[in-house]
């Protein structure tokens, strides 16, 4: 072999080593795409820190903008914003209206009504800000405040051409109010509602996408919310019967369950049983019950059974219907009465132990009616019927007259038992019926039994608990030097709220007032000691 070849073949036979190491040895173009990767990956890091900056600045800066620039500014900037990015047609969405009118389209009565036209006007009245809006309509009307005294009551509506926008779980929906074209304003241009005329309609616009939304969650909320913001600014009714009719009058009772004198404990049960009741309506279908409930209001006189009765209906906003059975001819008028009485009522039968005496007892004889009354000049004008009851009502009777039939013109037993519980208590919904009696024991077992009177409500003797409150109610002190004695005293004694009122009402001061509370619960221990001692 000669020299030169043997060099070759040197040159040629390399060592695995030498291999692995030229195999490393990077190329021209692998060098320059490492460069390139290195370069890339520290424009995304500083691209990465720059955008973090700016989001930590404008974090910062949109905090600065809450604290100093004034409300109107901001709400400048972000009209111009959407302005301007209407006009370039940026992050622009399909949209919906809904167009409200006053009226369905018929004849223009009031059968035609639009609901949801009311209701809107009314939700937008709690939810227009007029610190955020420059121009609103106001109507001043009159009212009646808490205690029947004479006021006014402000509602805020959108002027015509005006808009608001309103949120609902995290979807804006924008109302508008537009005038009505010449040729569709009404004919009876006097005709105005509690938020000025009707010459114009509502717009309720959103994104198509939050269609269902709208339809089936946002405008039954309008309207819940309406009708709840309804019911709480009426004025209260109070309704008592007469024959087949009922005559309604205003309802100015000023009791609440804060100035109602009782036991502090049993004042929030009530109150907790009430809330409860009000929002049960699916569970009472549910289990296949009428929505009503009923209470039981028994203790002594004087206790405060009439203003319990009172705070039930200005707390749940209800309408009160005073029921005299003596002036019930008949179970068909007890029927017709409970037709005439709406859903979210008190019914209420006052001194039921006394008008048990003018019901009879079918069957077993063991209630018997009283005589009807002599005729008078007044039963002879009311088309010849005379078997109407007087309004006190008689006395027990062990025996009528033979001729007497019970179930003629009479209120029966089970005629007043199916007014409570039977097929026809489940005439309206979410009805409280309510029976006072000082004298739960003289009641017929059959008013008594589980599912008529629900829940049975001892008003007692004025104990330390409701003296504090009435204290607080007449003088507005909650501590004074004598309450330790008068604590005292009237653990010791039987007296009830409607005494201690009269006490704290014969003077404005307070001293003075306290010092003959405690004269009469010393009088009354006295009485109670010769009492006992006879």
């Amino acid at each position: 072999m000669r020299a030169s070849d043997a060099h070759k073949f040197q040159e040629g036979k390399k060592s695995p080593l030498a291999v692995a190491v030229g195999r490393m040895d990077p190329s021209p173009a692998a060098a320059a795409a490492a460069a390139y990767g290195g370069k890339a990956a520290d424009a995304y890091r500083r691209a990465l820190g720059t955008a973090a900056s700016a989001a930590a600045y404008a974090v910062l800066a949109r905090s600065m903008a809450r604290e100093m620039l004034p409300d109107e500014l901001r709400a400048a900037v972000r009209w111009g914003a959407s302005l301007v990015s209407a006009r370039l047609g940026w992050g622009r969405r399909e949209r919906r209206t809904l167009v409200v009118r006053s009226h369905a389209g018929g004849g223009g009565g009031h059968e035609d009504n639009n609901l949801l036209f009311d209701a809107a006007q009314t939700y937008l009245t709690s939810r227009l800000d007029p610190r955020a809006m420059r121009r609103l309509g106001l109507t001043v009307s009159k009212a009646r405040d808490d205690g029947g005294g004479d006021g006014w009551r402000a509602r805020l509506f959108i002027e015509p051409g005006d808009s608001t926008t309103d949120v609902f779980d995290g979807v804006e929906f924008t109302w508008k109010s537009v005038p009505l074209p010449a040729g569709e304003k009404k004919a009876k241009s006097g005709e105005l509602s509690a938020d000025g005329d009707r010459d114009f309609l509502l717009e309720l616009s959103f994104d198509a996408e939050h269609t269902a939304t709208a339809m089936e969650r946002y405008v039954p909320f309008v309207m819940k919310t309406a009708k709840e913001t309804q019911r709480r600014e009426r004025g209260l009714k109070i309704c008592m019967n007469e024959g087949r009719m009922w005559y309604i009058i205003n309802h100015h009772h000023p009791a609440t369950f804060d100035t109602l004198a009782m036991d502090a404990a049993l004042k929030q049960s009530i109150v907790a049983d009430l809330d409860l009741f009000t929002k049960r309506r699916d569970h009472y279908r549910r289990i296949g019950k009428a929505w009503k409930r009923g209470y039981l209001l028994h203790g002594p006189p004087g206790t405060g059974k009439s203003s319990l009765v009172a705070a039930m209906a200005n707390h749940l906003r209800y309408n009160l219907y005073d029921l005299d059975l003596s002036h019930a001819l008949s179970n068909l008028t007890l029927q017709w009465l409970l037709l005439a009485t709406p859903n979210r009522s008190i019914l209420v039968i006052e001194d039921i132990d006394c008008c048990c005496d003018a019901v009879v007892r079918d069957g077993d004889g063991s209630k018997t009616p009283p005589p009807p009354p002599p005729a008078t000049r007044e039963d002879e004008d009311n088309d010849g019927d005379s078997s109407d009851y007087p309004h006190s009502p008689p006395p027990r009777r062990g025996n009528a007259p033979a001729k007497h039939k019970p179930n003629e013109n009479q209120v029966t037993l089970s005629g007043l038992l199916n007014l409570i519980d039977g097929l026809w208590s489940a005439s309206s919904d979410e009805r409280i019926i309510v029976f006072t009696t000082n004298y739960k024991d003289r009641l017929d077992p059959a008013l008594l039994r589980p599912g008529r009177m629900d829940m049975h409500i001892y008003m007692g003797y004025c104990g330390w608990e409701a003296f504090k409150t009435l204290a607080h109610n007449y003088f507005l002190v909650d501590d004074h030097p004598l309450f330790p004695e008068i604590q005292e005293l009237i653990s010791q004694v039987e007296v009830t709220p409607a005494e201690v009122s009269e006490m704290l009402l014969r003077c404005e001061d307070a001293d003075v007032a306290l010092r003959g509370l405690v004269e009469l619960l010393v009088e009354k221990k006295k009485q109670g000691r010769r009492d006992v001692q006879q």
